[in-house]
């Protein structure tokens, strides 16, 4: 199978490598001619995943009409931020045979719409219904070593899922199918806010318990703001929910994670993203999420407090402070409640 990916970072690139091993030719899109020349002559993308050879099979260019025509299927791997005027840009050359599918975690912090949602906006309505949402516990370090994974896609047919499932399943790379398209999403986005709070609590040197707190009750946040969405709650205790969250929030591949513990250790937010040197989609998404949840009065503790040290310049010790004094609860009264 021909297939287009539109993104050249880290995890588009280890998605290309599951593909070409399974047999497609992949052509990646990306802004730089000098990755593309890379990519294609070299058979690396050092800067994103250093040490990795790629299959002869992926080659790159910076043409994106070449990117996409004639091919069977298309996948976005870009961030958040830049999702609706690539899709915009990228809908001239698309046909109504493509199945479309997106691997991108975050909110749109204007209009607080997920990707897929964006993305419709963009495409014309007859590609509505091939387009297929794919997330889950998956650092693109490990894929690209074809470490065991396993993720889920989600689209509003079933069997449109099932035919990425078909494309993407492969010995290292099991892939579920799930119908709910809202609980995908919204579980792949907001753990990211959850991981820069486990990030920050292990720069400040709080220990497992903390993490483990904050871990739960991240997920319980996520899970009232998704069924308030339209999710089903049982999505969040699936691979796209709990072990998403999981990875996230326990492995120092996580550039949310990283961020948070820089953070944690006295770095301002500005110093942070410098640091890092990629897009942190947490940033962005505790904006979006305090935003959507404050407007909807859906009750998020840790998202208000992250989003009070990302850009109120609250001391992330007093946040923890202000987090631990809260009013006493019952556990049970509102996991997955408005």
């Amino acid at each position: 199978m021909q297939i287009g990916l539109i993104g050249a970072g880290s995890w588009g690139t280890a998605l290309a490598t599951v593909l070409a091993n399974n047999g497609h030719e992949v052509t990646i899109w990306t802004r730089r001619q000098q990755q593309a020349e890379e990519i294609t002559s070299q058979h690396t993308n050092r800067r994103y995943l250093p040490g990795i050879e790629l299959p002869s099979t992926i080659t790159a260019t910076t043409n994106l009409q070449q990117a996409i025509e004639g091919k069977a299927m298309i996948l976005f791997v870009i961030p958040s931020h830049s999702i609706r005027e690539t899709a915009r840009q990228a809908t001239p050359f698309l046909s109504e045979r493509m199945l479309l599918v997106h691997a991108v975690k975050g909110i749109e912090l204007e209009t607080h719409k997920r990707m897929s949602e964006i993305i419709k906006e963009e495409i014309p309505s007859a590609l509505h219904n091939r387009l297929v949402v794919l997330s889950g516990p998956s650092h693109a370090e490990e894929v690209s070593r074809q470490s065991p994974t396993t993720v889920v896609v989600a689209a509003d047919q079933i069997e449109t899922a099932e035919e990425a499932q078909d494309i993407f399943m492969s010995p290292y790379f099991r892939v579920y199918t799930n119908p709910d398209v809202v609980g995908l999403e919204l579980g792949g986005a907001l753990k990211n806010i959850i991981a820069l709070g486990a990030g920050l609590s292990d720069g400040l040197g709080f220990g497992d318990n903390a993490k483990a707190a904050l871990m739960t009750r991240g997920l319980a946040e996520i899970s009232r703001l998704g069924v308030r969405l339209g999710a089903d709650p049982l999505t969040f205790s699936g691979l796209a929910g709990v072990g998403d969250l999981i990875v996230t929030c326990t492995s120092q591949h996580s550039r949310n994670w990283r961020a948070g513990n820089l953070l944690g250790k006295g770095n301002s937010l500005q110093q942070v993203l410098d640091e890092m040197g990629m897009v942190v989609e947490g940033v962005k998404t505790t904006q979006a999420a305090y935003e959507l949840a404050t407007s909807l009065g859906v009750e998020m503790p840790i998202t208000r407090e992250l989003y009070n040290v990302l850009f109120a310049d609250k001391c992330p010790r007093n946040a923890v402070e202000d987090l631990m004094g809260r009013l006493k609860k019952h556990e049970m009264e509102d996991l997955a409640q408005n």
